[in-house]
């Protein structure tokens, strides 16, 4: 059983849940809690190692890996590398998942700027039940690997492509695609846009747009809300134009 933090393995957890220039050098991301484990093994990823406290879950449970793939550690120890109020008793460290793109995309998630973790964790987690084939990421949002941003994904991050790129990428990636951008006034009402193919960018309502998102757009979607509303959160409003997209697929 590893009762030291200052256990190699315990050390690279603690830098993978609180320090994204680890998680970028290593490749590599930290998953807390045993759904979200479950779901990862699920899809045929494989773990370096998980660090389980016995206290709470039997060693059983993992039966069909190695078992030098997973370690018992001790309450304090799961404590110490836990990114959550109340530990769940188990840790993961699991290779990042692939960015490479499909090819042609025809529906495709741009996120402008989105920083806060569980904002962009619920975003994917809808981009990946609305059929979205993948989601880029501007410069300036949020680590993808964040353990929020993980949490709040409920396993998105193993059923879609994601991929962060500097804007001039994203424009080659969308190609001929026509680009929505989603504003509280545009062009084209959300129920009204051709939603055959399509490319859709999402920002952060607190900060609005980026001049590379707007210079980028070549339309602009809104939603129709009652006068004198605040705008809608953006996981919110990227649920709604998402399944809209969806509903033209399914029609």
């Amino acid at each position: 059983m590893l009762t030291s933090i200052q256990n190699e393995r315990v050390k690279l957890v603690h830098a993978l849940q609180n320090q994204t220039k680890t998680r970028r050098k290593e490749r590599k991301m930290a998953l807390e809690g045993l759904r979200l484990i479950e779901d990862a093994l699920a899809n045929g990823v494989i773990p370096d190692f998980i660090l389980f406290d016995p206290d709470v879950l039997d060693a059983r449970t993992f039966r069909k890996l190695p078992s030098e793939k997973v370690i018992a550690a001790a309450s304090d120890v799961l404590r110490h590398i836990s990114d959550t109020e109340q530990p769940q008793g188990v840790v993961g460290v699991f290779p990042m998942p692939s960015s490479k793109l499909p090819t042609p995309l025809t529906r495709v998630l741009v996120c402008d700027a989105i920083r806060d973790p569980g904002n962009l964790g619920t975003i994917l987690r809808t981009a990946a039940a609305a059929s979205i084939e993948a989601v880029l990421l501007s410069p300036d949002c949020v680590d993808p690997y964040n353990p929020k941003v993980l949490r709040a994904g409920m396993g998105a991050h193993f059923r879609l492509a994601i991929a962060e790129h500097a804007w001039d990428a994203i424009r080659t990636y969308c190609g001929d695609l026509p680009i929505y951008l989603a504003d509280m006034v545009g062009d084209v009402r959300y129920d009204q846009a051709d939603w055959s193919r399509y490319a859709l960018i999402v920002g952060s309502e607190a900060h609005g747009s980026s001049a590379e998102a707007e210079a980028l757009a070549t339309h602009t979607v809104y939603i129709p809300m009652q006068d004198n509303a605040e705008s809608l959160n953006a996981a919110i409003a990227t649920g709604i134009l998402l399944f809209e997209a969806n509903r033209h697929a399914l029609t």
